[in-house]
């Protein structure tokens, strides 16, 4: 569900999270490392440089998105797939998936049979938003019922980080689960409100491929007015705090 222009206009805000959940995997020498929801494909590659001797795979559902994948060269394998079908295999020690599982309902279920049939001492290391609550998707919902598009936007589709812990060391795997919240300072200096150019890459693509051009701009427009009074600019920022849940879990041994 991701924009491949506005995923690289945020491009530095976008990949500190998946840095700061890499670093949390204590895998020495894994012998293969799959990206779940890889994108473009440019964070994927850094994991070769930690892990120089695994296997890498980047499995992403877009076409576009894995094209520019393919376009780096490199030493990983990237393909187009369903995170759904997804099945690991015997030699799989180490599963990234990095702002993903927020896009699919049942992700609580493919965690659980992922921490069941990943190798005894694998490492299962995810990262989800959870602002879903903040102003931005507050103020997306109430839009998205005054515009009749209220079907296609989710309340919470993701759990905090306690309720994640449970469901995976009820698996039997040894948990670290923590959320962040990262204080961005947008830039403030173009025409349009930062944050309304932050979700177009992710939580407005549900709205404008539902709507005409014409019902697009309309409800683009009012939710820019709401935007702006909730997120107002200071000097030449506007300060966008964002959470993130994170998990790392590593199987039985």
């Amino acid at each position: 569900m991701w924009d491949p222009a506005v995923y690289r206009r945020f491009g530095a805000e976008r990949s500190r999270p998946f840095f700061d959940l890499a670093a949390r995997v204590g895998a020495e020498r894994p012998r293969a490392v799959t990206d779940l929801g890889c994108g473009p494909g440019e964070l994927t590659l850094t994991l070769a440089e930690r892990w120089p001797g695994c296997r890498l795979t980047g499995v992403d559902s877009s076409p576009e998105m894995i094209g520019k994948a393919l376009a780096h060269g490199g030493p990983a394998r990237f393909e187009v797939g369903d995170v759904r079908d997804w099945l690991p295999g015997p030699d799989i020690d180490v599963l990234i998936t990095n702002a993903t599982l927020q896009w699919v309902p049942e992700h609580r279920e493919l965690l659980a049979r992922w921490a069941r049939e990943l190798p005894a001492g694998a490492w299962l290391a995810m990262q989800v938003p959870g602002n879903f609550g903040a102003p931005s998707h507050v103020l997306l919902r109430e839009a998205g019922r005054r515009h009749g598009v209220s079907d296609v936007l989710r309340e919470a589709p993701v759990d905090d980080p306690a309720g994640y812990a449970a469901l995976l060391t009820s698996a039997g795997a040894e948990v670290d689960a923590w959320e962040t919240t990262y204080l961005h300072l947008l830039d403030a200096s173009g025409p349009e409100h930062p944050v309304l150019r932050w979700m177009e890459g992710t939580a407005l693509r549900p709205v404008k491929a539902a709507l005409d051009e014409n019902a697009w701009q309309s409800f683009r427009a009012d939710l820019a007015r709401e935007l702006s009074g909730a997120y107002p600019a200071t000097g030449a920022y506007v300060a966008f705090p964002f959470r993130r849940v994170f998990v790392v879990a590593r199987t039985a041994r």
